[in-house]
């Protein structure tokens, strides 16, 4: 499955986690040492979320927005792309646009 024909649901977002970053010293951290980016791409959203009186509460992100994320969010997608690590988490894990 590829991420492109992937579409998530509710107010759920599809995130391409952006590659750790490397240090400018050249010193190399075993991949088990090394935290992972909270940062990432969004690839696809949902419609939305409906509120208490039925009525659809838009998403506050777009797709192609680079946002931070909660450390523990989401779900991760295995694609046929296994260069790039894909997850769906709730647009409530999102804490922010990059700018």
């Amino acid at each position: 499955m590829s991420a492109s024909h992937m579409q998530p649901l509710g107010d759920k977002v599809l995130i391409k986690r952006a590659a750790a970053k490397k240090f400018k010293s050249g010193i190399l951290l075993p991949e088990s040492a090394q935290e992972k980016s909270r940062e990432a791409e969004i690839v696809a959203i949902g419609p939305g979320k409906y509120d208490e009186q039925g009525r659809l509460r838009p998403m506050h992100v777009k797709v192609g927005d680079y946002i931070l994320f909660s450390s523990y969010a989401g779900t991760e997608v295995k694609t046929e792309d296994e260069q790039a690590e894909y997850l769906i988490i709730s647009q409530d894990d999102v804490l922010g646009v990059l700018m």
